[in-house]
C-alpha cells in the first residue's frame, strides 16, 4: 500500500465544555488553526487527544466531523486505543466508514502482551479495515515494545505502512532501517528528539507541542529538512524546555496549558485528568511565557 505520509502531523487536543460533553466545534477551530500554520497531516485521538477518555460514538462523532471539514486537505488518522482486540478491530472498521484516512493503532490497553500477543493484535487490527496504518510504538508509557525485529516479521502485512517511533532511543530509527530497509515510513513520536530522529531519516514528527507553537513548530521542521542544522539547533535550543514536556505522564494538561496560554481552545481536561495547580502549575506558566517572551525571529 503506497501512501506518502510526511511532515508535522498534530497528535491533536480533544476540547470539551465547562460540563466535559465534547467540544467538537472548538477541536474543529483548533485544527483549522493548525491547517492554516502549514500542518501537514493530523492525529486525532492519540494520547494528547484523550483517546481512552472517549466513549466509542463521541470518538467516531468527531472522526466524522473534523474528517469531513478537512476534506482532501490532510491524511487524517484516528488513533486506536482500546482494550482489547476485538475492541480495536471494530473501532478501526468503523473509523473508516466515519471517513478517517488512516489509522494510528496502539497495543492494547490495559493488559501487557507479550511478543507473540503483540504480533497478533497488529495483524488482526490491520485487516479489520481498508485503511492504512502507523504503528504507534511507545513502550515508555504502554509497556510494551513493538522492536525493529518484531516490524520486520509484520512487513508482509500491506496495510501496515507506518512506525511512530517513541522509544525514546533515536537508534531505533537505524535499527529500523537496518532491520527492514525502506518498507516503512518513519515517524519520530518524541518531541524533543525530533532533530535526532530527522537527521537519522524520520520523514514525519507526529508532534505534541505543535499544537500551543505551530510556526516556530513549522519553522523548525523547514530548518531541519532545508539541512539548515545551525538554525535548526537555534530553534531547538529554544523550543526543547517546552518539548520535554510532551514527555511527562503529565503531558496531556501541560499541553493543553500551553495551547490554552498561546491561544488555542481550553486547558480542559477530563477527569481523572485535573487541572494544574499550585507550584506545578506556577512552574509550566513560567516555563511556558518565558517561550512566548522569547520567540525565535522568524
Amino acid at each position: 500500500m503506497q501512501v506518502s505520509w510526511q511532515g508535522v502531523f498534530p497528535a491533536l487536543t480533544t476540547q470539551f465544555k465547562p460540563d466535559f460533553s465534547l467540544d467538537i466545534e472548538a477541536t474543529a477551530a483548533h485544527l483549522e488553526a493548525l491547517i492554516a500554520e502549514g500542518i501537514h497531516g493530523v492525529v486525532l485521538l492519540g494520547s494528547v487527544g484523550e483517546n481512552t477518555a472517549l466513549d466509542p460514538q463521541e470518538k467516531l462523532d468527531l472522526v466524522r466531523e473534523l474528517a469531513a471539514r478537512a476534506g482532501a486537505r490532510i491524511p487524517v488518522l484516528a488513533g486506536v486505543a482500546e482494550n482489547t482486540t476485538v475492541q480495536a478491530c471494530r473501532y478501526a472498521e468503523a473509523a473508516a466508514k466515519a471517513g478517517a484516512t488512516g489509522l494510528m493503532v496502539l497495543p492494547a490497553m490495559i493488559y501487557k502482551a507479550d511478543r507473540r500477543e503483540t504480533l497478533a493484535h497488529f495483524r488482526t487490527v490491520a485487516k479489520a479495515s481498508p485503511l492504512p496504518v502507523m504503528v504507534y510504538n511507545n513502550p515508555p508509557s504502554y509497556h510494551v515494545d513493538v522492536t525493529p525485529e518484531m516490524l520486520a516479521e509484520l512487513a508482509d502485512e500491506q496495510t501496515l505502512v507506518c512506525i511512530k517511533e517513541s522509544s525514546g532511543d533515536p537508534r531505533r530509527i537505524t535499527d529500523i532501517v537496518n532491520a527492514c530497509g525502506s518498507r516503512y515510513i518513519l515517524f519520530a513520536g518524541v518531541d524533543d528528539l525530533i532533530l535526532e530522529c530527522v537527521l537519522l531519516g524520520a520523514v514525519g514528527w507526529v508532534s505534541g507541542l505543535v499544537n500551543a507553537f505551530p510556526r516556530e513548530n513549522r519553522i523548525l521542521w523547514e530548518l531541519a529538512q532545508a539541512g539548515d542544522w545551525t538554525r535548526a539547533r537555534e530553534v531547538y535550543r529554544w523550543y526543547t524546555p517546552l518539548l520535554h514536556l510532551d514527555t511527562h505522564p503529565k503531558l496531556v494538561q501541560y499541553i493543553k496549558l500551553a495551547a490554552a496560554e498561546c491561544g488555542f481552545g481550553s486547558e480542559r481536561t477530563r477527569p481523572p485528568r485535573l487541572p494544574l495547580e499550585g507550584g506545578e502549575r506556577d512552574w509550566a506558566l513560567a516555563l511556558i511565557h518565558r517561550a512566548m517572551r522569547t520567540r525565535p525571529s522568524l
